[in-house]
């Protein structure tokens, strides 16, 4: 009977199986250090991206900023603008009321025997202060007032006896008027009292 050794045969293919498992192994390795480094290209390409987006976003927010602040600036130097017209046209507005104001009063005298030593005068009521040489000229004057389109109520404050140089005695008044909304009309009282039509 032939007795066959076949531990060698036995061993060699164990080798060979063995060889091929390091292979396959080393081979994987291999493969996966190559998708690893793939991975890692690709990861650092997106946050290469991602750095330069932000970047871009930060540039971009900042120069809104910068346009922003200045539209701030511009809207508050466009306050401060409109406030400082507001005052002028506040200014034209109270010198054309002075103005027609004084013209008013200057008309509603009594020539010759009163002259006016103080007008004041806020948004409602104005106070004037004068001499007149009786107290009639002081009704006549308040007549000449109640007349005007530019006054309502005329309220006598004060009438008193004042006695100047060469023992010259004279009436010293203070009246108060309140303020109408209307402008004077075309037709209205002379100094005297007597109905006239101004001239333009």
């Amino acid at each position: 009977m032939i007795r066959i050794n076949l531990l060698p045969f036995r061993l060699a293919r164990k080798k060979e199986n063995i060889r091929r498992q390091v292979s396959v192994f080393f081979l994987s390795l291999i493969f996966i250090f190559l998708a690893l480094g793939w991975a890692l290209s690709m990861l650092n390409n997106k946050i290469s991206l991602i750095q330069n987006e932000a970047a871009q976003v930060r540039a971009e927010s900042l120069m809104y900023k910068k346009k922003a602040d200045k539209v701030t600036q511009i809207k508050k130097n466009l306050a401060i603008l409109e406030e400082k017209l507001a005052i002028v046209e506040n200014l034209k507005k109270r010198k054309n009321e002075q103005q027609i104001l004084l013209e008013e009063l200057a008309q509603r005298l009594v020539e010759t025997k009163m002259w006016l030593l103080s007008v004041a005068a806020d948004a409602q009521t104005v106070s004037l202060k004068g001499i007149a040489f009786d107290n009639p000229t002081i009704a006549a004057f308040m007549r000449n007032l109640e007349s005007s389109q530019l006054f309502g109520t005329v309220d006598l404050k004060l009438s008193k006896t004042k006695e100047f140089n060469n023992n010259l005695r004279l009436k010293e008044f203070e009246i108060s008027c309140t303020k109408r909304l209307s402008e004077p009309a075309p037709d209205e009282t002379d100094k005297g009292g007597k109905s006239t039509k101004r001239e333009k």
